[in-house]
């Protein structure tokens, strides 16, 4: 973890006078600063691997500009591990709105993962979560992806996150039944190899005037079905007290009907992410030993599992 002093004597050595640095305050696998520099708003992000950085520059260069990804200037090495400088982009995050204000920016960013389920990613191959490095991704099939998330959750970086989750009995029997249920929806999936950014409500959603304003940090990017993105809004939303009274299920299935875009077996291919997502969820929170988070998941995955 580096601190506001070695970060601006790092920035000076780099790039001369710097101003206004403060902390961020948000990111699991990187610590970021905003700073200003010969008038540019920017931000400092240092990290122990570069793969996430390497995401950004991609996803950038793939959406040229129809994405609001922010721009990165330099990536490079520093403090045994690497650091990344982009462009500050504005905004307020979508976690912070009540239900009316979440209502009012819900065309803009369903428009955005259209934006995203467009993106062409014929250069590169294979499904679930793709390297940084040359954009491909382990699976042969979106569904083999689906399946290992019992052995390989999405999310990167668990060491030991198994063991962990076995200690608590609530969130193991949750992550059993979770995925017992989820298995039969599995066939429902289609094949479709679309760029997602799956991590949409964790501070990575910028918003200004109601629109979305910027889509940050793709280090858990997978390639798979477009309605995944969905589904981690529709997973979460439960966590986000204020966002009770919504139908976002609703709300996106009107928008693909105004855009003509048909979307067989909608509601048990959400209902199959939901479940993914929260044993996703179930083995983060395990790895990471928030105890707190981890019966609330558990209890939302096993409301899901007997839902159906």
């Amino acid at each position: 973890m580096v601190d506001s002093p070695a970060v601006h004597a790092f920035l000076t050595g780099h790039l001369g006078r710097i101003e206004g640095l403060q902390p961020v305050g948000h990111g699991e696998w990187s610590t970021a600063f905003y700073f200003t520099h010969a008038e540019r708003e920017l931000v400092v992000r240092f990290s122990a691997i570069d793969d996430d950085f390497r995401k950004d520059q991609r996803v950038r260069n793939l959406a040229e500009k129809s994405l609001p990804v922010p721009r990165i200037i330099k990536v490079g090495q520093a403090f045994d591990g690497y650091y990344a400088i982009s462009e500050r982009a504005r905004g307020t995050f979508l976690e912070e709105r009540d239900a009316a204000a979440m209502m009012r920016v819900l065309p803009s960013l369903l428009t955005t993962l259209d934006v995203i389920r467009t993106t062409n990613v014929d250069d590169s191959g294979g499904f679930g979560l793709w390297r940084g490095a040359d954009g491909c991704a382990p699976h042969a099939t979106w569904r083999e992806a689906l399946l290992s998330i019992a052995t390989r959750p999405p999310s990167p970086r668990l060491p030991g996150w198994r063991e962990a989750l076995s200690h608590s009995r609530l969130a193991q029997h949750a992550f059993d039944i979770g995925y017992a249920a989820m298995q039969p929806l599995v066939v429902a999936c289609p094949n479709n190899r679309q760029l997602l950014h799956s991590d949409l409500l964790y501070f990575n959603v910028l918003v200004e005037n109601d629109v979305v304003n910027a889509v940050l940090d793709w280090g858990s990017s997978m390639y798979g079905d477009f309605l995944w993105d969905l589904a981690w809004i529709t997973f979460w939303q439960p966590w986000y007290t204020a966002w009770s009274s919504l139908d976002i299920r609703r709300a996106a299935r009107e928008h693909y009907a105004a855009t003509g875009l048909h979307v067989p077996d909608f509601e048990a291919r959400l209902r199959c992410y939901e479940l993914a997502i929260g044993l996703d969820g179930l083995a983060y929170q395990a790895f990471a030993g928030k105890a707190e988070d981890l019966e609330w998941t558990a209890a939302h995955v096993e409301r899901l599992a007997s839902a159906g």
